[in-house]
């Protein structure tokens, strides 16, 4: 009896991983390919859905690998664990962010103050006060709140655990809104380097996988705050 439920387990455990794995894959494929950017510079309806479809495809890419852990955790101690309903709990925390990303897109193109193909800030006064703030915001108690969380998650999974597919939907939006509360900054941050700029965004995955999983990550992300705001600085003294 024990070894087939073991057997069930590492079934459960491996359809998980391939899972992440694929969502990944294909979220970072997409985006190598260009995530459907190739369009006129109106904001027509069919823009603005594949902008969000860019942004929201780009947070699966970045942020998944960073949240495997967790989502992994809770296929192994959950009773009845619902990882597909967790994961796409975490990924509307996002889908909502994608929405904030878009219209402030708009926002900024409209005010002239973004560069239409490269989709990165003209203005270097303003790329400077994202690349400050992005920085500050990496000290501050609701990052260092947000990032213990995202590193610790067993106590918390612990103690808010509902059982059902529902439970594991709304432990995967209360997740994610922790998340969503670690990086909203770094993730504003690809505004100054060019939305669409590769390197950065695997830059960023590195850095939102280092700041969770590493064991000196908090370190990581103070680290990086440094970093941005003498970046910003150095911007602010060129602008």
């Amino acid at each position: 009896m024990a070894g087939a439920a073991e057997a069930i387990l590492r079934r459960q455990r491996g359809v998980t991983i391939s899972g992440l794995v694929a969502v990944t894959v294909l979220a970072w494929a997409w985006l190598l390919s260009g995530a459907g950017m190739a369009m006129a510079m109106a904001w027509t309806a069919e823009r603005v859905f594949l902008t969000l479809a860019m942004w929201w495809v780009m947070m699966v890419a970045m942020m998944v690998p960073a949240a495997a852990p967790t989502v992994l955790l809770y296929a192994r101690a959950a009773p009845r664990p619902h990882s597909g309903a967790f994961l796409a709990g975490y990924l509307l925390c996002w889908l909502g962010f994608s929405f904030g990303a878009v219209a402030l897109q708009v926002a900024l193109e409209g005010a002239g103050r973004l560069a239409h193909m490269e989709m990165a800030l003209s203005s270097r006064w303003l790329a400077g006060f994202v690349l400050v703030a992005a920085g500050l915001y990496q000290f501050t108690p609701l990052k260092s709140a947000c990032l213990a969380h995202c590193r610790s998650p067993a106590h918390w999974l612990s103690r808010h655990y509902r059982p059902g597919v529902l439970g594991a939907l709304r432990m995967g939006v209360a997740h994610g809104a922790f998340c969503v509360g670690c990086c909203w900054m770094l993730m504003l941050m690809l505004f100054v380097v060019g939305v669409m700029n590769l390197a950065w965004i695997a830059a960023l995955t590195l850095l939102v996988a280092a700041e969770k999983l590493l064991p000196r990550g908090a370190v990581v992300a103070r680290i990086g705050g440094a970093a941005f705001i003498a970046w910003g600085a150095a911007t602010l003294a060129l602008g």
